[in-house]
Formats: C-alpha cells, structure tokens, sequence
C-alpha cells in the first residue's frame, strides 16, 4: 500500500493535507473552500459530538435547532457583532431560478429578488435572540440552556482541511440568565468542559485563560478560550465561551420581569467548538507514520489481522479471532476483524498504521498454537507477543495506557516549549529559532498587541487564568505590566 508522506520536518503544513487526505478523513469538494468529509473522519467527529453532548446534558443543557437563513436585518441590531462578521457572510438575493434563454443552463430570476437579503449563518446569535425574546417574559422562564448542532459559513478566502473552511460543523451553546453572575458562572463552566474534553479524550493539554480585548468574540464583553500547542510550535485555539453581557439582549429588546417585579434585559453567554477539533487532534498527535489517535476517539481502537497460509488455516484463525473479537465487544471496545482476502497482512498492518488505530492484534496458526497473540501499539510503533488468555482484559488496561501516554507525550512537549522572555530582541529570537509558547510582559494596550502582531504574525493566545501577578516590564514598549501573557504564532 503506497503510503507515502511528506515529513513533518521537510514541510508541516504538506505532512498535514497528505495524511488528512491519504488517512481518508477529508478531500476538497467541488465547491470553493468546502471540504467533503470521509466516512472515517466523520467518525471521529460523531465520537466527539456524542461525548461532547452527553458533559452538555449533565450540565443541564438541552439541544435545539434554530433557521440556517437569517434576516439582514438582524444583523444591523448589534454594530460590534456585524461588524466581526461582515466581511465573512455569504448572501442570499434570489428565491428561483429558470432556463436561460439560449437553453444551455439555468440562470437566476432576476424577477425572484428577496424583499430582504438572506444571510447563511456564521454564527446564530442573532437569530436566537430574536427568538428568546418570545420565549422569556418573567424570571421563571430563566435560565434558558440551549445549545445547537450545526454547520456555519464564513466566506474564508485560504482554506484548509478542517482547520478554516468555509463550511463547517459545529456546536454553539446560547444561554439566558437573570443576573449577571449566572452569566459570568456558565461562562466559566463551559470554558471547563472543553478542557476537561480536551485533556480527558483528545489527550490534549490546553491552557485556559481570557482572551484580549482585540482577540474577542465580537459582541462579547468577555472570551474565555482553550488553547492547544501544535508539534510545529503553532498555537490552536481549540473552544471558545463568550460572555456577551446584556448586550444581544438590548439588541433585541428581551426583557423579563424579576422577583422584585422590575423590568430587566437577561444576561447572554455563548460558547462552541468546530470540526477543527480534527485538525488539532492530528497535528498534536500524529506522525510520519500517519495517524496516531487517542483510544477514547478512535472510531477503530483495535484490528484483528488474521495470518494464513491454506483455506484450513483461514478457518482456524478466523475461527479464532471471532471469539476474541467477541470478548473485546464486551468490553465496549470498538473492534474491526479485517477478514479481507483482497489485500495481504502486510498491506493491512500498513494501512491501520495510516490510520492510527490504537491496538493491532495479529493471530496465525503458530499463535493459536502456542496459546499466544501479537500486540502492536500505535503510539510507539512496539509489538509484544502476549498470552492469549485473559487478552481481553489485557487490551482493556492497554488503551487506558495508551490514552495516558498520548496525552503526557504532547504535555511533555507543551511545557517544554513554554518560554520566559524579558526582551525584546529575545522575543523575536525565540519566535523564530523555538516557537511554541510564549510569555512575556505587555503593557495592556491594543495599540502595543497590534504591532507586535504585524511585526512577528505573534498573537496574544491569551491571559492565563493561573497567572501569578509580576511586576515587569513591556517587551515592545518598555511601560509597566503585572502580569505576563501567552503570546504564539496560530492557525
């Protein structure tokens, strides 16, 4: 099987598109900016929905579903929100179509314009705040915690496999309270849910923090965010929650009578993450060999490869191999015997190594005799002859092991790359020779963010919610500064 990869170290971003497209996760469609995603890459993102919903329902949140189509109009309602999104949406004008004239096609009805135009939507704030302000009239209709699953448009102009496309899928979470500390509170629980998912099951270490007054939501008063450090030193932003104050509210006019019968507009979070989840679970994981997948996600996490030589043989080891793959079922272990007699074992070893499937076992007529099994790890390409007996429980403790082991991989090399600077000069040093991680001192200005951006492409990834307070000194600007912030170049 031609397996072929860029290295990672020859050309990242090539290593990147040459495994999301040889794994069989993504391809380019035949519309501009919009992927098509393959069967197996949809079944990581079906494994991150499922677990990603069942922390929303045990935070007490319920799905709902809200129009792709939003009035233009809507928009015009909160000048800071359509002004972060103008320049991204993609507009409909026209209801039909007809055959053109010369009969080689359709064309657009020019008699069929819309009254009023029709944004596709990058995000549905205000659609559902035009919504909510039907749904709350008193205090006992709060809290109200929705969230949606969804795919959004925001017109990118450079595109790339589930990192940025112009299509996506995600969730976004949109809740109302009556004070304001509820508010701030859901902010901050969300904020959580994704670490904890990031770290529990994309065996991701992310730091937590607020993101800068230039780096915000826009229409938010506050963006938490969840960062993640990618293997070619680059930043991702992995989840974002937004506390949007009662600004949507305002916008909208959604008001609500409180306990003491006083008139007041509710109190907005929201919050969400994207199939560019995918992405970051590949570049902080993956390597030459193809794909290297956390256990908890891997749509496969163990293959059985049966080794034969006769069709006696064939019928022995899968035979065999049923009855071990009926054991793992057991165990809730998602489980592929590859029974395939199209391609050889070794054609099939290679092809689950691309893949990133956790556990390989192989099982030939010399194992069944000596009572023994193959074990192959992904993570670090070992293999171990096991007992047969009790393999079971065996590969259970295994995935557990590799799932810790994953994830101390990338912490190791996240806190390796997190670097101190004072300097200036050592700022851009760093940037350029180490990447990763840095944190420096910065007087607190947009104006100051703003060149050190166009100066290096670095950005404030964000202020580290476990900051100590330091009296220092501005890297660019030399003014005072209490505390340090992350700085990275990112995706």
């Amino acid at each position: 099987m031609a397996k072929v990869l860029t290295s990672r170290k020859e050309n990242y971003a090539q290593w990147y598109n040459d495994l999301v497209i040889k794994a069989g996760l993504a391809e380019n469609s035949a519309v501009r900016g919009s992927m098509v995603i393959k069967p197996y890459g949809y079944a990581i993102w079906e494994k991150m929905q499922a677990q990603l919903d069942r922390m929303f329902k045990e935070t007490g949140h319920e799905n709902a579903y809200f129009p792709l189509f939003i009035p233009k109009s809507f928009f015009s309602k909160e000048a800071d929100h359509v002004e972060g999104f103008a320049k991204e949406c993609a507009v409909v004008t026209h209801y039909r179509l007809r055959n053109s004239e010369d009969g080689k096609g359709v064309e657009v009805d020019p008699t069929a314009k819309l009254e009023e135009e029709l944004i596709v939507r990058p995000t549905s704030e205000t659609i559902i705040w035009n919504t909510y302000k039907n749904w709350i009239q008193s205090y006992r209709d709060l809290p109200i915690l929705v969230n949606q699953w969804a795919n959004v448009v925001r017109w990118e102009m450079r595109t790339r496999l589930f990192l940025r496309t112009a299509e996506f899928l995600w969730q976004e979470g949109h809740t109302a309270h009556a004070t304001k500390q509820e508010a701030v509170d859901e902010t901050r629980q969300m904020i959580d849910v994704y670490a904890q998912f990031a770290r529990e099951h994309m065996a991701l270490p992310v730091i937590q923090g607020h993101k800068s007054e230039n780096e915000r939501f826009a229409g938010a008063l506050d963006t938490l965010a969840i960062e993640a450090l990618m293997q070619d030193g680059k930043a991702l932003q992995a989840g974002t929650s937004h506390f949007l104050g009662q600004n949507f509210a305002k916008a909208f006019d959604v008001t609500f009578a409180n306990k003491e019968g006083k008139v007041d507009h509710v109190w907005a979070t929201s919050w969400g993450v994207s199939t560019r989840l995918i992405g970051g679970l590949i570049m902080a994981h993956s390597d030459d060999n193809g794909l290297v997948l956390p256990p908890k996600l891997a749509p496969i996490q163990v293959v059985i490869v049966p080794i034969y030589r006769s069709e006696e043989q064939y019928e022995a080891v899968v035979a065999k191999g049923e009855e071990i793959r009926k054991q793992l079922l057991k165990h809730g272990i998602s489980v592929k015997f590859d029974k395939r007699d199209t391609q050889k074992h070794g054609w099939k070893f290679a092809e689950y190594e691309l893949k990133g499937v956790p556990v390989r076992l192989a099982l030939g007529m010399r194992d069944i005799e000596n009572g023994t099994i193959e074990v192959a790890r992904r993570d670090t390409l070992k293999k171990e002859v096991m007992p047969m007996e009790g393999i079971d429980e065996k590969i259970v403790a295994l995935l557990d092991e590799i799932q810790d082991n994953i994830y101390n991989k990338a912490l190791d090399f996240r806190d390796k790359s997190i670097h101190y600077v004072d300097t200036w000069d050592e700022f851009k040093d760093t940037l350029e020779n180490k990447g990763g991680f840095i944190m420096a001192h910065w007087d607190g200005t947009a104006e100051t963010e703003q060149k050190i951006q166009e100066q290096t492409k670095a950005t404030i990834r964000c202020i580290p919610f476990d900051n100590k307070q330091e009296e220092g000194k501005c890297i660019l600007t030399g003014k005072p500064s209490k505390e340090r912030v992350l700085f990275a170049k990112a995706y």
